[in-house]
């Protein structure tokens, strides 16, 4: 019996196993294909996707040491900007490599196998690992070259980290429907954010600000998360207003409100 029972049971893990593996075949092509068409056709590559950050970094440190005694927080000015700059670009870079997903993989989605969370979660999975890579070397590295005490609070930079992610994810999800759907949100969605680069606190800290400016720009949760990472970065910095469930939850909404409209006009989508 004994026997008879190990023959019929073996069988079953294939098939258990079976769509796992081939998700993960999946993402891994994906993920492939968008190192290729997105690092592989330009010289440098991957070297561009540090060399960019550290001009933005240089520049800005530049411009603003010309007007300014000191930066916000400690003495270093391309470690203020760092670490207003990098979460920044995350944030955007990531939302928008989302909102694309289903264009950009549109020809794979014609197979049944494929589907729009297999495109969205391949450029989730590459674009946060690069991301992460590029702080991790920019921020370390200036740790590195001006001599600075490490003294950094890795669970706050972690909860930062995770605060952006999600709400990236959320904020792509949704204009992944709005932009295919409606081409000409991207356009109104590229200007209406602008003026993010002013007011998520890249140049400066929340708690200089005056109170009718604080009133508004609390409602930034992109400032919530900068803020956030800075707080990791910067011991001496409390930032006692930041509220991650705020940034949580307004994620929340969003994600599920974008996946529940993917989810039932993701064919009519797949026509544009």
């Amino acid at each position: 019996m004994s026997e008879m029972t190990r023959e019929h049971s073996t069988p079953q893990h294939p098939y258990r196993k079976g769509p796992r593996l081939r998700t993960m075949r999946i993402l891994f092509a994906l993920m492939l294909r968008e190192m290729a068409t997105t690092y592989g056709r330009s010289a440098g590559g991957y070297i561009w996707a540090i060399v960019e950050p550290v001009l933005g970094v240089v520049l800005l440190s530049v411009v603003f040491s010309m007007a300014l005694a000191r930066p916000g927080l400690g003495t270093n000015f391309p470690l203020f900007y760092a670490t207003g700059f990098l979460p920044f670009t995350m944030f955007l870079d990531l939302s928008g490599k989302v909102a694309s997903s289903v264009r950009y993989s549109k020809p794979f989605l014609a197979y049944p196998s494929v589907t729009y969370i297999d495109a969205m979660l391949a450029r989730i999975l590459l674009n946060t690992l690069t991301h992460i890579s590029v702080m991790a070397i920019v921020i370390g590295g200036i740790f590195f070259l001006y001599q600075l005490p490490l003294v950094v609070n890795l669970a706050e930079i972690f909860e930062a980290i995770l605060m952006i992610v999600v709400f990236a994810v959320a904020v792509g999800t949704l204009n992944c429907y709005l932009m295919t759907a409606f081409p000409v949100w991207e356009r109104a969605w590229n200007i209406l954010t602008r003026p993010l680069f002013l007011m998520s606190g890249i140049f400066f800290l929340y708690d200089m600000m005056p109170t009718a400016a604080q009133d508004i720009l609390w409602y930034n949760p992109v400032l919530h998360c900068i803020s956030q990472l800075r707080r990791g970065v910067y011991p001496t910095y409390q930032a006692s207003f930041i509220e991650p469930a705020f940034v949580f939850g307004i994620a929340a909404v969003l994600l599920v409100f974008g996946l529940l409209l993917l989810a039932r006009n993701y064919r009519d989508l797949l026509e544009r």
